[in-house]
């Protein structure tokens, strides 16, 4: 038999963007955030390397001359810009006497969008185990405290608990389409008193004089990210005080990857005030940042949800996911969405504390998702399960 080997890679750019590409194309429906490109544009950028604390350390795994598989991951110093939260862990690890840090994490940087993090063929799932252990090998090797696989698709966090990880569960709201045609096509699935507020919203929003723009592939300028960046850099000021995402790294999205973006753009007076940052896959419209100079009423919910809504309509997808936290979402038609992220402790003692706490969250997300889905904004004839079931991957 042929010897299967697993290499590390400490930069995107070692390895060909088709081979990675190819990976890609087979463990799912297209999805821009696990492309060769878009982690090249973060690396390249400067927003992740050895200076920001997530340094490449990317997984090949190989039959041979033939590649079997491969995995985003990053060895990393801190947990920031990770969307699933361990601080508690790591503190009470390190009062304890132990050292957290470094730690590895299988993700895309500052992105809580959900997808494939085996990349491999989804339906093949021998290769899928190989990723899984060999991952866990490398963990071992290098002697890290953990390893963390977050924002995973819901069979790969199967398999990756099936092969000893700590199954973890949180939850987003994601808004799904129910083959609607037209915005007015979603309000009537609302409840009245809810349609009402979602039309005055739209009114309030847009009433001093502010014009919305798309700004995709064809029409996207370095000008449009000029602007954008201004706000995502008040945003990230004003949230956690160090955004991020450097200017260079819009740059080599506009460059490389031009035709997943879409940025929906507010204007007043010739100038523009907000901006959303969306990305564009298969089946769904990943929402990313947001930012403003200028402060509307129900601007944020324009630019971010119904703009979104409204663009998903006219492309036909299937789902929008419009980031981390916020249940103020679910007023503007978005419901609950389990996420997944599966974790390897080496410490046996501490892996049973953790396990404990990863059980009791996973019953308190499962009770909070379904109250939410209770007193969901739809109507009483609106079947949400199966409108959450026919739009989901």
């Amino acid at each position: 038999m042929t010897a299967t080997t697993a290499t590390i890679l400490n930069s995107i750019d070692e390895i060909e963007p088709d081979i990675w590409d190819r990976c890609a194309d087979v463990a799912g429906p297209y999805n821009p955030f696990i492309r060769h490109k878009f982690l090249r544009a973060l690396e390249r950028s400067g927003s992740v390397g050895d200076a920001t604390g997530w340094k490449p350390f990317h997984l090949l795994v190989s039959s041979g001359t033939d590649t079997i598989g491969v995995v985003p991951m990053y060895l990393k110093n801190h947990s920031q810009g990770e969307y699933v939260f361990d601080y508690a862990w790591a503190d009470a690890w390190q009062r304890a006497g132990g050292h957290y840090y470094p730690k590895l994490q299988i993700s895309v940087p500052f992105t809580p969008a959900s997808g494939p993090r085996l990349l491999c063929d989804q339906h093949n799932s021998e290769h899928q185990q190989l990723l899984v252990q060999a991952c866990q090998q490398v963990a071992q090797q290098t002697k890290v405290s953990s390893l963390h696989m977050t924002f995973m698709t819901e069979t790969q966090w199967q398999l990756a608990g099936q092969q000893g990880l700590l199954q973890r569960m949180d939850q987003q709201f994601h808004w799904h389409n129910g083959g609607y045609q037209h915005f007015d096509d979603f309000l009537q699935e609302l409840a009245s008193k809810k349609r009402k507020n979602l039309k005055r919203e739209r009114r309030e929003a847009l009433s001093n004089n502010i014009e919305i723009e798309w700004a995709t592939a064809d029409v996207l300028t370095e000008d449009h990210w000029d602007a954008f960046y201004r706000f995502y850099l008040d945003t990230g000021q004003r949230k956690w005080g160090s955004p991020y995402l450097t200017r260079a790294f819009f740059s080599e999205v506009q460059e490389t990857m031009p035709e997943d973006v879409l940025l929906i753009m507010a204007k007043r007076e010739g100038r523009y005030i907000a901006g959303a940052l969306n990305f564009i896959g298969a089946d769904t419209l990943f929402g990313r940042n947001w930012g403003c100079i200028e402060d509307h009423r129900f601007l944020h919910f324009e630019v971010c949800y119904y703009q979104a809504i409204d663009f998903a309509i006219s492309r036909g997808l299937s789902r929008v996911e419009a980031g981390a936290q916020g249940s103020h979402k679910v007023a503007r038609g978005y419901l609950p969405q389990a996420t997944y992220s599966a974790h390897w402790i080496a410490d046996e003692n501490f892996r049973d504390a953790v396990a404990r706490f990863v059980d009791e969250e996973r019953d308190y997300v499962s009770q909070d998702m379904a109250y939410i889905d209770e007193h969901s904004p739809f109507n009483a004839n609106t079947d949400i399960q199966n409108l959450r079931k026919n739009s989901s991957p």
